[in-house]
């Protein structure tokens, strides 16, 4: 079943897709106001994979430094240049698009990408929340290739790379995100829809639009666990930030932010610790683990009751934590390998919500 955004709609739409980044995934209100203003009066179609059976389509994104990203926002050329140099690669038109990742401002951008190119957009993405690296695609969880593909850079170079695997194309995209702009628009070779959706994440906008209306219903006077069922999770604590200890690590060259933040629950006193790198991966309670990757662990302002970023969270907040069930998809032992605590070297056995 196909679902329809309108302007009314887009408020809870980045609200959603800022939940499914689980604290990660960048900044989505410049994206909320860019799609705001591609869209005016108009309206823009979710479409389910059986809406579109003669689609190819393109899984597309931004890759890179999402803070260099607020700073030199996107022209709209670079979803263009992306399409169009896979296209010519492969031979194949791109008839469709859908999103590399739903969670955050990734969650948005094929949005405007499709109100600039004049594509329809399949309801499916191949992480269903926010992850960050390539590797954990579902495609290449799955065993696909994610090559060919085409990167597009702010101030026009196009590159496309090809006959490599997931670590290789991480590698190529760090190199050339880190010579050019900070960031790139990344588009996957086109792939007819019955496949390109056959490994990915179904319905995850259509979830994140749910998560915002439901977000947007909720009282900011609720208790915390009146807050945590509203969005049809579970309550981990409630409480103030004591402390915020940020690090970074070595991975392949590159570095990841790697975090810890401290707090004490209002009502039982137990000390809640949240782990994060650039979403929050995992919550332990007075020491035990009850959380994990690839749920969603979701922190909210007390007061306002708007998600919190990892790189925005400071002592002193007072916060609601709320765990969300992830992605079904994830949920097999062979893939829960690539996006559970230990594949970010946190030595812990997934602990998962029972499925809704």
């Amino acid at each position: 079943m196909s679902t329809v955004v309108r302007e009314r709609d887009l408020t809870a739409l980045v609200v959603g897709v800022t939940l499914l980044g689980s604290g990660g995934g960048g900044d989505t209100r410049a994206f909320g106001r860019m799609l705001r203003r591609r869209l005016g009066a108009g309206e823009l179609v979710l479409r389910d994979a059986a809406d579109l059976p003669d689609a190819s389509v393109s899984p597309i994104g931004v890759v890179g430094a999402t803070s260099v990203l607020m700073e030199k926002l996107p022209g709209g050329g670079e979803f263009d240049a992306a399409v169009r140099a896979v296209s010519r690669w492969t031979g194949t038109e791109v008839t469709g698009l859908m999103p590399l990742e739903a969670g955050g401002l990734n969650g948005l951008t094929p949005l405007i990408a499709a109100l600039d190119l004049g594509l329809p957009v399949v309801d499916a993405d191949l992480m269903g929340r926010a992850l960050p690296r390539l590797d954990q695609f579902s495609w290449a969880v799955a065993g696909r290739s994610l090559t060919p593909c085409a990167l597009s850079e702010p101030s026009g170079q196009v590159i496309v790379v090809d006959n490599v695997d997931a670590a290789g194309l991480e590698r190529a995209v760090r190199s050339f995100v880190a010579h050019t702009g900070g960031w790139a628009v990344l588009a996957l070779a086109p792939t007819a829809v019955g496949a390109a959706t056959a490994d990915a994440v179904q319905g995850s906008l259509t979830r994140a639009l749910a998560l915002g209306r439901a977000h947007a219903a909720l009282d900011s006077d609720a208790t915390p666990a009146a807050v945590a069922a509203g969005l049809g999770g579970r309550l981990v604590g409630a409480g103030r930030v004591e402390e915020v200890a940020r690090h970074l690590i070595a991975d392949g060259g590159a570095a990841f932010g790697r975090g810890s933040i401290c707090m004490v629950d209002a009502g039982s006193r137990a000390v809640i610790r949240i782990e994060t790198e650039n979403e929050y991966l995992l919550a332990l309670v007075d020491g035990t683990p009850v959380v994990t990757t690839p749920d969603l662990l979701c922190v909210l302002d007390r007061r306002t009751l708007q998600p919190i970023a990892v790189d925005a969270i400071r002592t002193g907040d007072e916060v609601v934590v709320v765990a969300l069930p992830g992605p079904a998809w994830w949920r097999r032992p062979d893939r829960l390998a690539h996006v559970g605590p230990q594949a970010f070297g946190l030595s812990c056995p997934p602990q998962l919500l029972e499925a809704s």
